[in-house]
Order: C-alpha cells, then structure tokens, then sequence
C-alpha cells in the first residue's frame, strides 16, 4: 500500500478533479482500490490507467470508446485517426494564418515602423478571427434559423453541461462518426450496422438531449434538413454531410416504425 495514492494526491498530480476520477471509475475504465474504511487509493496500475486515457482522449476517443478498446474489443482505430488529423490539419492551417500574422508584424517594427493602438488593435482582431473561424461561422448559419430568444436559452442552456465537457473531443468523434456512416452507406436502414450508428449517434446527442427544448429540436431538425444550402467553402463542418443525414433519418424512422426507443433523447424529453 506504500506506493498507493490518496484520491487528493492523484488530483494534485495529475490535474484531474476529484470527481473526474469517480465519473471514470462509474464508466468502468478505472478500478481504485479500497482501504477498510472504504476510501479510495491508487495503485500503479490505476494510474498507468489514467495515464492511458489522457492520451487516448487526447487522440479523439469516446470514453465508449475506450472502454471497448480496454475490454479488448475492436474499435475503428483508422477511422477515428483519420477525422482527428483532419481536425488538428484544420487547426494547423489557422495558427498557421496567425503566425503570418504576426510574423507581419513582427516584420513591421523591425523595419522601424511605429504602430498605434489602433493598428495594433487591428491585428489582434485578425488573429482572433482566423483562430475562432469556427464559431463565427456556425454564427452566420444558426443566425438564419434560430431566434434571439432560442440562442439566448441555447447560451444558458449550454452552461448546465458538465465542466469538463471536451469540445474538441467531442468534435472528432461526430467527424469519425461521420466518416464511418459515409463509408458504409448505401445499406439497408433497418440493418443491424445502421441501427448501430443510430445508437451511437444519439448517443452522441446526448449534451443536446440534455439541454435542449422541443422547439430547439425541431429549429436544429430544419437547419440540417437545408444544410445543402449552406454547405459548401468556408462554411462550417458538422461531421458529416446530407447525404449522412438523409440516411440517418430514414435510419430513426426505420427504428421508431419498429417500435424501438431512440436511447439517450426520449428519456430526456419525457419531464418536457
């Protein structure tokens, strides 16, 4: 027990909250020990397995994910990794743009030349513009079908969601998603891998589930039943295109006509 950690002495070192810890230890992907008045304590190899999961999560995998790869199951290893250098290319090109940026600059005043305020001013708004790319477009889209009043519950809404929410995470795994749906499709909706992708994309809805209203739902059913209309250059990336999303529907229909449940949404709406 020499080499064991306290739960306080695992969060000191590794930056984790104390709750993150127990969140992982409910999913099944840690297993700390128990002293006999029942406090947790860390051995090797619960930290060998934090360490596992901070890089795993860091490369884009759901706690799913790696639970299955973990239990020794197969996962699309290939699949995911080909959405998340996609992501971090994407990234790539916008710190690429701000060096230039700044570079710019940089140049400027080693050539003697005084910038203002203003002008510096102008430049850092230019870096944040190339850097937050992705929000302002999702801004120009979510502009067109949601009101004032729905953005503003969207706002408030979205500060229920967990703390350690991980947005990049979660964006890689609709990109893998996607890409996974994408290479499958054209298959039958009422097959056993469509009705799997249905499982794990509400799966993956769950933070919205969670939070959002029916008239929410449907402003969100609308932007991306027209989401040919505003697809194309310089527009957002949802993950996946219309053609996912047509089949994905036809793949919800094919559940509900079934007489199945839709897991991780119905539950959620029935206190609506």
């Amino acid at each position: 027990m020499t080499d064991s950690l306290s739960i306080n002495e695992v969060v000191r070192r590794t930056g984790l909250t104390s709750r993150t810890l127990r969140f992982y230890e409910t999913k099944g992907l840690v297993a700390p020990l128990r002293t006999a008045s029942g406090r947790r304590i860390f051995g090797a190899r619960a930290l060998s397995r934090l360490h596992q999961i901070a890089v795993l999560k860091s490369a884009g995998l759901s706690l799913s994910q790696m639970r299955r790869l973990f239990a020794g199951h197969s996962v699309d290893l290939s699949a995911m990794l080909t959405a998340q250098l996609q992501m971090l290319d994407e990234e790539a090109a916008q710190i690429n743009c701000t060096r230039q940026i700044i570079r710019s600059a940089v140049s400027r005043l080693d050539d003697g030349e005084r910038i203002d305020a203003a002008t510096f001013c102008a430049l850092i708004e230019s870096g944040e513009r190339m850097t937050n790319q992705g929000p302002r477009e999702w801004q120009a889209i979510t502009d067109r079908y949601f009101s004032p009043d729905e953005k503003a519950k969207w706002a408030r809404a979205w500060q229920l969601i967990d703390s350690d929410f991980d947005a990049r995470s979660y964006d890689a795994q609709w990109k893998n998603l996607g890409y996974r749906i994408k290479a499958a499709i054209p298959i039958e909706p009422e097959s056993d891998t469509a009705q799997g992708f249905v499982d794990e994309w509400f799966a993956l809805l769950k933070p919205f589930s969670a939070v959002s209203t029916p008239d929410m739902w449907q402003s969100t059913m609308k932007m991306y039943d027209e989401m040919d209309q505003w697809m194309g250059e310089g527009s957002p990336d949802p993950g996946f295109d219309k053609s996912v999303w047509d089949f994905m529907k036809r793949a919800t229909t094919a559940r509900i006509m079934r007489g199945g449940t839709l897991p991780s949404f119905e539950a959620d709406k029935k206190g609506d």
